[in-house]
């Protein structure tokens, strides 16, 4: 009874093999899952922490906990069964999850077979009076910078999905996952700090998981001498950036000291440039004055007659 006990154990104890894992074919890439499973927020994560291990996906599988949860509930309910009476796989359902899902506004699959075709049954807007802004992704110090995740400003009104259909119609973009948080901005109060009187601008900062990465272009301080100045070359070539900041400093000066008596612009703002133009002057008339007087000295030496007319000329 003991031996017999012990192999009702072990035949209890032992689990039985895995399957091997098969990729599905409408998967993420394996840098852009890594990316979404790394921007997963915390309080997702100590729910996940607190889950048994068999409820989690296997090592190397394509879904995600969430997924992998709806995939066991439907394989006990009995709903993933084929006509050949076999269930689904995990990558088989995965493709078939992927394909129904449409998470852009205004379109949709249309035809049959393998013949369909994206139609647009919203209202089409041109050129959409919405502005996001591409900022820096926000890295860890000591952390690489993560090119499979864009960060964006987003007016507060835009929803995910907008998001999502912009990126895809206008640019082509596709997306993975998207994580919005809104920035309330304090209040401006008087000097004395008893009344408010206004707020600083509120915005909406969007998350968005890329499947192609994007790697944002270094900041000056970032690149090297040789970098730097091809950079600043192509910058200045492209976008005239001194000269727009000569014709900012000249506007500014002209409309607040224009009003003045006996005010002209030299074309300097700093009082080191505005000195080193006044000596540059002084220089130039020193050196005129002492020309007349080396030509005065030679023409009384000679005899000539002296004309103040050529003299001036």
């Amino acid at each position: 009874m003991q031996s017999l006990g012990r192999v009702v154990r072990r035949l209890y104890s032992t689990k039985p093999p895995r399957p091997p894992v098969q990729r599905a074919a409408t998967a993420l890439p394996k840098h852009a899952a890594e990316a979404r499973e790394a921007s997963t927020p915390m309080a997702v994560l100590e729910r996940r922490a607190r889950k048994q291990p068999n409820l989690l996906p296997p090592p190397g599988s394509d879904l995600t906990p969430s997924e992998f949860s709806s995939y066991r509930r439907q394989l006990a309910k009995g709903e993933l069964m084929t006509e050949q009476g076999r269930d689904l796989t995990e990558a088989e359902w995965l493709d078939a999850l992927n394909e129904k899902r449409s998470r852009l506004r205004g379109i949709k699959l249309a035809g049959k077979g393998n013949q369909k075709q994206v139609e647009v049954v919203g209202q089409k807007i041109y050129l959409p009076n919405v502005i996001f802004r591409m900022v820096r992704n926000h890295t860890p110090k000591g952390k690489p910078y993560n090119p499979y995740e864009a960060t964006f400003r987003v007016p507060q009104s835009i929803t995910k999905t907008d998001i999502r259909s912009y990126l895809s119609a206008v640019y082509g973009v596709k997306t993975t996952y998207i994580r919005t948080a809104n920035y309330i901005s304090p209040l401006r109060r008087t000097r004395m700090g008893l009344r408010p009187v206004g707020r600083y601008r509120t915005y909406k900062r969007a998350v968005v998981g890329l499947v192609d990465p994007f790697y944002y272009p270094l900041d000056m301080e970032d690149m090297d001498k040789v970098a730097r100045k091809e950079r600043e070359a192509w910058l200045e070539e492209k976008f005239s950036l001194k000269a727009l900041v000569r014709w900012r400093r000249y506007e500014l000066v002209r409309t607040t000291q224009s009003g003045s008596e006996g005010w002209r612009f030299t074309g300097h703002l700093r009082r080191d440039k505005i000195l080193q133009a006044v000596a540059r002057r002084r220089m130039i008339t020193r050196m005129e004055i002492e020309g007349i007087k080396a030509e005065i000295a030679e023409k009384r030496a000679a005899g000539k007659q002296i004309l103040m007319e050529k003299v001036k000329s």
